[in-house]
Order: C-alpha cells, then sequence, then structure tokens
C-alpha cells in the first residue's frame, strides 16, 4: 500500500511518518515540506536517520505521481488543505484531512474560521473519521475528514451520556488542556519556551474553532441542537491532552446508569479504556488510546468526565492511521500497537 504525506514537517506530519514506517503494509512514497524541499527526511527529525525514507518535495509533487499512489494523507494548516483536497478527492485515491476544512458545514466553516470554503461538494463527500461514533460510514469512503484534537476528546467523553439521553443538554461545560504541539511549529512569541514553560492560560474562551465540531457531532447523536460551554487551556509539556466535562443529571438518573452507559458504548472500542478513578496524559501519550473516568457528585446532580488523549497521536496522527485501516478493510489495529 503506497501511501504519501503531505505537510510532513509539522508535528501531526512527523507523527504520521513515524506511525506509517513500523506499519506491515504501509510504505511510503512521497514526503512533502514547501519549507524544506530538496532535504532528507533525517536532517529535520534525527530520530528517522537509518530509514530509507523520499527526500522532501513540494506539496505539488504529489500530483505528478499520483497513480502510483493508494493513500493521501494531508497534515496542512486550515484554509490551505481545501485547495488540495478538491483536486485530489475525484482521483479514486482514500485521501485523510487532518486539518479542519472539511469538518464543518460550509455556512459554519465561513463564519468560525473566517474563510470562504472552496469545495461545498467535498464537504458532503467527507466522512467525519471518529471511529468509536462513525466507524461504519468510515469503511469504504474515499475522503476522511480527521477529527480536531480538542473534539476527539470531548465527543469521547459526552457521546455515551447524549446516546442514551442522561444529561441536561442545555448544561454542558468542557473544560480542556493541550499540549503546546496542538499549535503546531509555527514560530509564535507566545509560544515560546521562555512564554510557555512554568505557565498556565486559557485562550479562546467561547470562541475556539473546535466549538462548532463539537456541537454539530454532538446534536448529531443526541437528534437536537446542542449548545456547549468549551474553553481550552496552554499547558506546558509538548503532548498530552485532558478533557474535563461536567453537565448536570437528568432527574432519577444516577451512577449506575452513567457506568453503563459508558460501558455499552464503548463495549468493542478497541482503542477506548474505561478506567476505575481518573486518567492522567502520561498513560496515553505516545500511544493511541483514550482513557475515560468518571464520577457522579450527588450534591450537585452533575457528572463529572474525564478524557486523556495524546493531541497529537488519538488526537490526530494515530487516528489518522485508524481510519485508514478501517476504511481499506485492514484491522484496525494495524500499526497502532
Amino acid at each position: 500500500m503506497r501511501v504519501s504525506v503531505i505537510g510532513a514537517t509539522g508535528y501531526a506530519g512527523k507523527n504520521l511518518v513515524k506511525l506509517l514506517v513500523n506499519h506491515p503494509v504501509a510504505t511510503i512514497k512521497v514526503l512533502t515540506s514547501n519549507q524544506y524541499i530538496g532535504k532528507s527526511y533525517e536532517s529535520c527529525f534525527g530520530e528517522f536517520r537509518g530509514y530509507d525514507l523520499p527526500v522532501l518535495s513540494a506539496h505539488e509533487h504529489v500530483f505528478e505521481v499520483l497513480e502510483e499512489l493508494d493513500v493521501v494523507f494531508l497534515a496542512l494548516p486550515h484554509g490551505i488543505t481545501m485547495d488540495y483536497v478538491k483536486r485530489l478527492r475525484t482521483s479514486g485515491k482514500l485521501v485523510i484531512d487532518l486539518s479542519g476544512d472539511y469538518r464543518l458545514t460550509k455556512e459554519e466553516y465561513d463564519l468560525w474560521y473566517q474563510v470562504d470554503h472552496i469545495d461545498e461538494e467535498g464537504l458532503e463527500e467527507a466522512v467525519y473519521g471518529l471511529s468509536e461514533a462513525f466507524g461504519e460510514s468510515i469503511e469504504g469512503c474515499r475522503l476522511i475528514s480527521n477529527p480536531g484534537c480538542y473534539p476527539t476528546a470531548s465527543l469521547l467523553s459526552l457521546m455515551p451520556l447524549v446516546k442514551e439521553g442522561l444529561i441536561e443538554l442545555g448544561s454542558i461545560v468542557i473544560d480542556a488542556k493541550s499540549g503546546v504541539s496542538g499549535a503546531g511549529r509555527t514560530l509564535r512569541t507566545d509560544l515560546l519556551y521562555c512564554e510557555v514553560n512554568e505557565s498556565f492560560r486559557a485562550y479562546a474562551p467561547g470562541t475556539h474553532r473546535h466549538t462548532p465540531e463539537i456541537e454539530r457531532y454532538l446534536s448529531d447523536i443526541a437528534g437536537e441542537p446542542v449548545i456547549v460551554q468549551f474553553t481550552p487551556h496552554l499547558i506546558p509539556v509538548h503532548s498530552g491532552l485532558l478533557v474535563s466535562a461536567y453537565a448536570t443529571l437528568k432527574k432519577g438518573v444516577d451512577g449506575k446508569n452513567v457506568e453503563n452507559a459508558f460501558h455499552q458504548f464503548y463495549s468493542e472500542k478497541l482503542f477506548i479504556r474505561i478506567i476505575e478513578g481518573l486518567p492522567e496524559t502520561r498513560w496515553v501519550v505516545g500511544t493511541n488510546f483514550a482513557d475515560i473516568g468518571f464520577s457522579v457528585d450527588k450534591r450537585t446532580g452533575r457528572v463529572l468526565v474525564f478524557c486523556a488523549i495524546d493531541n497529537t497521536i488519538k488526537g490526530a496522527a494515530g487516528q489518522a492511521v485508524q481510519n485508514m485501516n478501517l476504511s481499506l478493510g485492514l484491522e484496525e489495529t494495524m500499526g497502532l500497537k
């Protein structure tokens, strides 16, 4: 199976390469980076010394060799990806987009991303790649929109409760914290080591672009509109993401109902671990697992759900490989365990 990664030198792209070089049936044929054209991959990331990987080429090179490829991953910033996907999606190749360009409707995208989406047909075609909820739709599809890191952990925290009708939909609060790698490799003053180290801050409260993504897919599961209060935070670690989600339980719902909902929803989901106690990011970093813990506060009548993932693996590259496996009929865990 011949694969390519467009945007191979970002953090998500690097982790895609790391997973794909160890995937038993994948062969990396093309790696692109407009910033490092002509450079060896190991010159950018020394951990790949000794691997037989293609020299980095321009993004457009993929179209020159498209007939030689089976799968194209795109790990580019939002607003840029749609131009490539629009040209790729009619090729018959499996296209997996890790950006936010195909997760929303055009109206939602234009509003929240402040960019005019140029591929409405692609938006209609794309399947949302959260396999724990939409696995059957992913099988055999040719255009997959990989979920964002915050939506992955947020949706995994709340879907069982919403599906079973256990919570008041208007009461959802999501408090999320992510490592700095979630912001990408862009050079920004506020992401420099001395700006981030030994500090902890919220950002984009109520305006983060992942908000409509969370709301859209919770609404799909609920069968009615869902509005959430979502606030992300930046923590001084490289990788790891923790969501703390709170909601008011409906009258008569108790801890046993909550426990049953989670175990039933995730009973056959290979990368979900329902744990006793509270999850920690250190136990999921470098893996495609999502660890979920929960408790019920009888005093306030609220359920508290906690989900830990690696923001660049389960929240990006690992989930993309999982989706590739599902789409092509491979073992879901192939290259991920």
